[in-house]
């Protein structure tokens, strides 16, 4: 990927997840978990772990989206939740990406996305209230987390298959397995 390319693709990933984001704050979601919420901003998430070369460029999306959405309404706490889930689910996928490349496809990376997540996320929060029987409520979460995961897997599966077919990115190392796995 030129140079010049990678910034603006970056940039547009970024922006494109601020913009889910906005719109997911604005979605009441009556979901059985408090809190629990769609993750439609790791939809880009996932199209950049497939389309970006670089880890360390899926990381910088990551990061830049977690700031910026920080800065338009969030606080600390939410920022704090935000990243050890980020960190946490980025460091799950790419384990899974790599580690079973031939048998997990794009959704099933998502949902262990998605599931890790969670798990970020409840640790913080038991560090922050000083009491580990919060992870109790990792069970409910996982449901919730892990039906949303596929939701974006599926979706990111329809965009990274559309993406390969243009001109920037004819060279994905996507293989075909994960359409295959999709498709039945």
């Amino acid at each position: 990927m030129k140079k010049t390319f990678r910034i603006v693709f970056i940039g547009l990933l970024v922006s494109q997840a601020l913009a889910l984001y906005s719109v997911e704050s604005m979605i009441p979601v009556p979901f059985i978990a408090p809190g629990a919420k769609l993750g439609l901003a790791n939809l880009i998430t996932i199209v950049a772990l497939y389309t970006l070369d670089n880890k360390k460029d899926v990381f910088l999306v990551i990061i830049l989206r977690l700031f910026l959405a920080t800065m338009i309404g969030g606080s600390l706490s939410t920022f704090m939740y935000s990243v050890a889930g980020a960190i946490l689910s980025y460091c799950a996928m790419i384990l899974v990406k790599e580690l079973f490349k031939d048998k997990v496809s794009i959704i099933g990376v998502s949902a262990a996305g998605a599931f890790f997540h969670n798990v970020g996320q409840l640790i913080i929060a038991s560090a922050m209230v000083e009491n580990i029987a919060i992870m109790l409520y990792l069970p409910l979460l996982s449901i919730a987390g892990i039906g949303t995961g596929i939701f974006i897997g599926i979706t990111a599966n329809f965009i990274v298959r559309h993406l390969s077919k243009l001109h920037y990115f004819r060279n994905l190392n996507i293989s075909e397995l994960n359409f295959k796995n999709n498709a039945k």
